[in-house]
């Protein structure tokens, strides 16, 4: 869903501060993944782009996805086998829950876990600088 209405997306605010040049259909991407609520897969990415401008093509959304990741302003969340979802990467940390049945992803913080993953790298004898956390479950069903 298109939800967010961020006047300007980080994707190609990023891009600028490089130097890297963004055409018409990048941007559009890019601005599709930032305004996005929910996590899209690539085909979502392209129905939701092609909407605006019908000239986007599959091939064009992976092309820049890819462009995207290698650049570090995208988040690849790996459900398994090839499927993946995507989300602009932004400054406040949060955590994943993926449902294995349906590929709901559910954003998360938790403290306790935020303190245990610290605790733990200490333990180890590291400082932990970044961490990622996706956890995979099915939905309890209440009889």
């Amino acid at each position: 869903m298109v939800g967010k209405n961020k006047q300007t997306s980080k994707i190609v605010d990023s891009f600028l501060q490089k130097g890297i040049k963004l055409t018409h259909q990048r941007r559009i991407i890019a601005q599709v993944i930032t305004d996005a609520s929910d996590h899209p897969d690539a085909n979502e990415v392209f129905m939701r782009a092609n909407k605006i401008d019908n000239r986007i093509s599959l091939a064009t959304v992976y092309r820049t996805i890819k462009l995207f990741e290698e650049n570090n302003v995208l988040n690849r969340i790996e459900l398994g086998g090839k499927r993946a979802r995507y989300e602009e990467l932004t400054d406040s940390h949060h955590d994943h829950l993926i449902d294995i049945d349906t590929g709901d992803i559910i954003e998360f913080v938790d403290d306790e876990i935020e303190e245990l993953q610290i605790k733990v790298a200490k333990k180890l004898g590291y400082s932990l600088v970044d961490h990622k956390m996706e956890l995979f479950g099915k939905k309890i069903k209440i009889n």
